[in-house]
């Protein structure tokens, strides 16, 4: 994924369209909500999550600076 200069690399600018695009499309096909109970917002917010906090667990940074609390 490039990077431009401006650009912040944690929002959105530097996600692939095409990708979610994608991703929206199959849900749609396969007849799956975007949004509510069961829906693909809240499938990809539960993967996010348990991604970020797997991150928090593995990262020896993390897990030092709870120690340091």
């Amino acid at each position: 994924m490039e990077q431009f200069a401006g650009e912040d690399p944690v929002g959105f600018d530097g996600l692939d369209e095409r990708w979610l695009d994608q991703l929206v499309g199959q849900a749609k096909e396969r007849g799956v909500k975007l949004a509510g109970e069961g829906g693909l917002l809240q499938a990809l917010t539960k993967r996010l999550l348990e991604s970020a906090l797997e991150g928090e667990i593995t990262d020896p940074r993390l897990r030092q600076a709870r120690r340091l609390r």
